[in-house]
């Protein structure tokens, strides 16, 4: 899915614009291709170097805005 491929990577921001990570991955609902959650890497050293294993799911319901940073509706950490 293309869209899919726009999100992978971009930093995700909470509701008071603090980055909690990057997507790393996006589940799909196979049967409507619609997208349920984003799969969230912490970022940093460690994880650039593939030793964190650290992610965040979040619910593709919580996204407000999704632009150059994905901004999530407060709530959510």
């Amino acid at each position: 899915m293309r869209i899919v491929e726009e999100i992978v990577g971009k930093e995700v921001l909470d509701s008071s614009a603090a980055i909690i990570g990057k997507v790393k991955d996006v589940e799909t609902d196979p049967e409507t291709r619609k997208i349920e959650a984003l799969v969230l890497s912490k970022g940093g050293i460690s994880e650039g170097l593939g030793l964190s294993k650290g992610e965040t799911i979040v619910p593709f319901d919580m996204v407000k805005k999704i632009g150059d940073k994905v901004l999530l509706k407060s709530g959510v950490e």
